[in-house]
This record gives C-alpha cells, sequence and structure tokens, in this order.
C-alpha cells in the first residue's frame, strides 16, 4: 500500500514538473523570459501555485538543453538567444548526427514505426504557424516529434542522449517569436522524402534525405541576415 501511495506521489511530482516546464518554456520562447533574466525558484513556484521541487526540476530540464544557464550562488538565469554563427553551428552538429540516426532508423523501422512517422508530417500540415509561441507550439512539437522518434527508433540510448542535449529544436523555434514558422512547406516535403527513403527500406537515401532537410534548414538560415545579435531582421529560417 505504502507503494501505491508513493508511486502516486511520484506520478502527480512529474505531471506538475511537466507542466511547470512547459509554462517556463512558453515565456523563454515568446521572449516574456528576456535573456540574462533571473528566474527565482520560489517566486516561480509561488506564482504557479506548486512547490520549489516541480519548479527546480522544470529549470534542470530547460538547463540540459542549454535554454537557461545556471552559476553558483546566482541562480538560474535565461540563456541568450543564438546568434546566427551558433545556429550554423548547432545545424552542423545536427547533421554529423541526425543523418546517422536516420539510417539506423530505416534498418529497423516497422511499419508502426513509419505510420507513426507519417501521422507527425501530417500533423506538421495542419498545424497554425502563427507569430507567438502559442500559435507555432503545435508545429514546434510535431517537428520535433519527428526528430526524436528517429533517433529514438536507433535503440541506442547514447544517440537518444546526443540528440536531446543539443537541443536544436527549442534554439532554433525560440528564434521564430514574433514572425512564425516561415519555411513550414520546405520543411514538410523534406520530412517527406526521408519517410519515403524509409519506406523504401533504402537506409542510404534515408541518410542522404535527412542530410538534404538539414542542409536546406541550414541554408535558409544562413540566407537571413535577422539572427538575433546582428543587424537586419529577427528570424532565422
Amino acid at each position: 500500500m505504502e507503494k501505491n501511495v508513493a508511486g502516486g506521489a511520484w506520478i502527480q511530482r512529474s505531471i506538475l514538473t511537466d507542466q511547470v516546464h512547459k509554462e517556463i518554456l512558453a515565456r523563454l520562447m515568446d521572449g516574456k523570459l528576456e535573456s540574462g533574466a533571473s528566474i527565482s525558484i520560489d517566486g516561480t513556484a509561488r506564482e504557479l501555485g506548486v512547490s520549489p521541487t516541480p519548479v527546480r526540476e522544470a529549470l534542470a530540464r530547460l538547463e540540459s538543453t542549454g535554454l537557461v544557464t545556471r552559476a553558483a550562488l546566482r541562480g538560474y538565469r535565461a540563456a541568450p538567444r543564438l546568434n546566427r554563427e551558433e545556429l550554423l553551428d548547432l545545424m552542423d552538429a545536427r547533421l554529423l548526427l541526425e543523418p546517422h540516426n536516420a539510417e539506423v532508423a530505416c534498418i529497423r523501422a516497422d511499419e508502426a514505426f513509419l505510420a507513426a512517422l507519417e501521422h507527425t508530417i501530417e500533423d506538421l500540415r495542419q498545424a497554425p504557424n502563427g507569430p507567438h509561441f502559442a500559435d507555432y507550439r503545435s508545429y514546434w512539437e510535431a517537428d520535433e516529434r519527428f526528430h526524436r522518434m528517429i533517433a529514438e527508433q536507433t535503440d541506442n540510448k547514447f544517440l537518444v542522449g546526443a540528440y536531446t542535449s543539443l537541443g536544436g529544436h527549442v534554439h532554433r523555434f525560440r528564434l521564430f517569436s514574433g514572425t512564425g514558422v516561415d519555411d513550414a512547406g520546405s520543411a514538410i516535403e523534406e520530412h517527406t522524402r526521408v519517410l519515403d527513403a524509409m519506406r523504401r527500406r533504402d537506409a542510404g537515401a534515408a541518410r542522404t534525405a535527412m542530410a538534404g532537410h538539414l542542409r536546406g534548414v541550414r541554408e535558409r538560415a544562413a540566407r537571413e541576415n535577422g539572427t538575433p545579435g546582428e543587424s537586419g531582421g529577427s528570424k532565422p529560417a
């Protein structure tokens, strides 16, 4: 009986942590928490009506993707948005990792995985992509789910961990605040090429298609003059 109570308490705390994580993430993505802004654990807990524990756990999760930073005796702060060079470096890192993930995932693919991957593309087609995070959140979630599912299909915890630690999607989509997603058509087409290769069970083509997708994202980012930290605008891709 005690184990059941303990298990229920853990589940409840996990749910609270997820809710707090979503709220802080939305504030970071929309710029309500500006770069360098201090994030008080106790203050956020009072504001959200929760204990400090789920706030602390949510911030640790955000720290793992680089959206917040922590310094000894100074606590957590909102990390600066990536500048143009940092965004391109991030895409270079993804180019080293994710084509390999796609190749391995293709080898291990089954019909259930392929159907789920296709569902993410349908979600992308249906999702709004307006200027605020609330507008494009479902698009971001579907996009991230596509890439995460491929990483998880490798059945390699180190590849999944490497994918997670890059935080590629939150950093890129954070830069869409105020503008919305402007490359949805290209991204959906590129995702479809990856899926088509996997349906053919062509692992080499899946690797090539994923590399082509990420190069497309990188090139669209490079064409923009307005990545934060430089003059000329405000969106990355």
